[in-house]
């Protein structure tokens, strides 16, 4: 699949309603671009595999908890589906298709494996984005149930939720009860490629941030975050004009933002650098 096929069907992914968006085929279109090579239809068919594979093992008749062990079982006694504690920032680990292939991956790509096979055994299973680690739970008219899928799936409660957070956090974030809600299919694509977008730049790969930038603006058009980011990398590229116009039009619509300041000192920057080629 070309880069330019994997980007215009990532669009239409993420143009449909939260409840018709395809997060597995999504999530595959994100390791596309950086495989073009790369055929959407052996993942989906692995985790269909994975599914069946748990539908062996499942009782649609027991309790939901039940079931989710059983899942379980399954994913990472069985597959060895696990959390990469050694190369946790690899970019590999954000790719569904490495994980998929690999058995291991971070937080939010497992959380998607999971979600994804659950989602095929009729198990409603939701993305929680909980800072700093994400994790999923089966939800119903009478239960919440967490767990975290780099951990074996481990069951979570509140406390346990409020105790990871804390040692996180050293105590700079405050524990929310609203960290366990659920998020959407795009917010969850959305950090994927937060997570993408942080290892391409802490490498200074400019070519490659830029083009997760200009897929979270799919998602979210008016992400101001985005757009000075944008600009910043076409600054770093020598693209001067669309760095101005990105920056300009990042201070016309936060003029009280915390970086206003260094935000005009790199237009004059810019400014007097494109002066100089002219």
């Amino acid at each position: 699949m070309k880069t330019t096929e994997a980007r215009a069907q990532f669009a239409l992914q993420v143009a449909r309603n939260d409840d018709e968006l395809e997060l597995d085929r999504a999530a595959l279109l994100l390791a596309a671009e950086e495989y073009p090579q790369l055929e959407l239809a052996p993942y989906l068919a692995q985790l269909d595999d994975c599914a069946a594979r748990a539908h062996s093992n499942d009782d649609a008749y027991a309790s939901p908890i039940t079931r989710l062990l059983r899942l379980n079982d399954v994913l990472f006694d069985e597959l060895g589906f696990h959390g990469n504690t050694e190369n946790y920032f690899d970019a590999r680990n954000s790719f569904l298709s490495d994980v998929l292939d690999r058995r291991t991956g971070i937080p939010i790509t497992l959380a998607v494996v999971y979600m994804e096979v659950a989602r095929r055994l009729g198990l409603r299973v939701l993305g929680v984005g909980m800072p700093g680690h994400f994790l999923v739970k089966y939800q119903d008219e009478d239960d919440e149930i967490l767990l975290d899928p780099f951990n074996g799936g481990r069951l979570l409660s509140e406390e346990d939720c409020f105790q990871m957070v804390l040692q996180m956090y050293q105590g700079k974030v405050v524990f929310e009860r609203s960290f366990l809600n659920a998020v959407s299919k795009k917010q969850i694509l959305t950090r994927m490629l937060q997570n993408l977008k942080g290892i391409y730049a802490r490498a200074a790969d400019h070519h490659k941030t830029l083009g997760v930038i200009e897929r979270a603006l799919l998602i979210a058009p008016d992400a101001l975050n985005e757009i000075r980011d944008r600009g910043l990398i076409y600054a770093a590229l020598g693209r001067f004009n669309p760095a101005l116009a990105d920056l300009e039009s990042y201070l016309r619509r936060a003029p009280e933002a915390n970086d206003v300041a260094a935000i005009k000192e790199k237009i004059t920057e810019l400014k007097q650098r494109r002066a100089q080629l002219n």
